[in-house]
């Protein structure tokens, strides 16, 4: 059969994790649970941060970007799941898939440059705690954040414009639960090497970059720790840098676990699994790891809520995180 031009096509078909009609209520109540966790975590993260005039530093400015992009990014993909389900049906339109695939890109995008940007924040905070107010300012922070959208908007106009040139046979079936873009590319009866070679190019740009980035700020920050004399002092830099650590950890491994596990089975359902783990549980456990060991939004909530504000010594350092 001849391809058709993608313009032509008017639906996808998602098939999800499984056709099984006795799972799907299991599957839509674990998504629907981790889905409202993920943004009222979030949202409450978000709310600690601009209800506190004492967390209006750079650190938590950040936080509270990387809570805004967390639940854009989880909402680019599990309600759509979910309505599906809800309706046993699996058909998303050719208008939502490159919607769905242009919004998932740019928030992923968004999530790297800005865990990327939060080292350096600790690089400065560590490495010359004398000058951090001075080159923290607000203006570079709003830079820094407002680089961010730039290069991830042009980033994910530029993977959906290579998809849009695509033809299609009949083969219209994502093995995924979102329109992610390899699954998509796949599909494709014409020429794919243009779209593989700026797929490879936005790997490195939103993959190689930013941790690249991560690795030398901490480095630098190791150096800087290794030089302080006092083991009270190594404990309090590093207190400091523990939280954003298990984020960039969890979020680069479980990214990494996608990509050698799509590479090592030819199984997309497997893909579709391990994509979770960076898509839905990453966002979902982040508000937990920034909140559990941070007593300034532990009471920067209780004050939110009206509570009193709790008592005792403080934690190491106001800007533990």
């Amino acid at each position: 059969m001849e391809p058709r031009n993608l313009t032509a096509i008017s639906e996808f078909l998602l098939l999800g994790f499984s056709e099984e009609p006795a799972f799907q209520p299991l599957i839509f109540g674990l998504f629907l649970s981790m889905y409202l966790i993920t943004v009222f975590g979030n949202l409450l993260i978000l709310l600690a941060v601009s209800s506190d005039s004492h967390l209006h530093t750079p650190m938590y400015f950040f936080l509270a970007n990387l809570s805004f992009v967390d639940i854009c990014f989880t909402s680019t993909t599990v309600p759509k799941m979910l309505w599906n389900i809800q309706t046993q049906s699996k058909v998303i339109t050719y208008e939502d898939c490159i919607t769905q695939m242009y919004f998932f890109l740019l928030f992923a995008g968004l999530d790297n440059y800005i865990l990327t940007v939060m080292a350096y924040d600790r690089f400065v905070a560590i490495c010359h705690p004398l000058h951090y107010t001075v080159i923290m300012n607000p203006r570079l922070c709003g830079l820094l954040v407002l680089v961010s959208w730039i290069m991830s908007v042009l980033h994910s106009l530029l993977q959906t414009s290579v998809v849009l040139r695509l033809s299609f046979c009949t083969d219209l079936e994502i093995p995924h639960f979102f329109c992610e873009i390899k699954q998509v590319v796949q599909l494709a009866c014409s020429d794919t090497f243009l779209n593989d070679m700026v797929m490879y190019f936005g790997a490195g740009l939103l993959g190689g970059g930013p941790l690249a980035g991560i690795v030398y700020s901490y480095s630098k920050i190791v150096f800087s720790i290794c030089g302080i004399s006092s083991t009270q002092g190594k404990y309090k830099a590093f207190s400091t840098c523990a939280s954003h650590l298990s984020v960039v950890f969890l979020f680069y491994c479980t990214s990494l676990g996608v990509y050698l596990s799509s590479t090592a089975t030819q199984s997309s359902y497997s893909a579709a699994m391990a994509s979770v783990m960076y898509t839905v549980v990453t966002p979902m456990l982040n508000p937990f790891i920034y909140s559990l060991r941070n007593r300034d939004i532990k009471r920067a909530l209780k004050k939110s809520f009206g509570k009193e504000t709790m008592k005792g010594p403080i934690a190491l350092g106001n800007n533990l995180t």
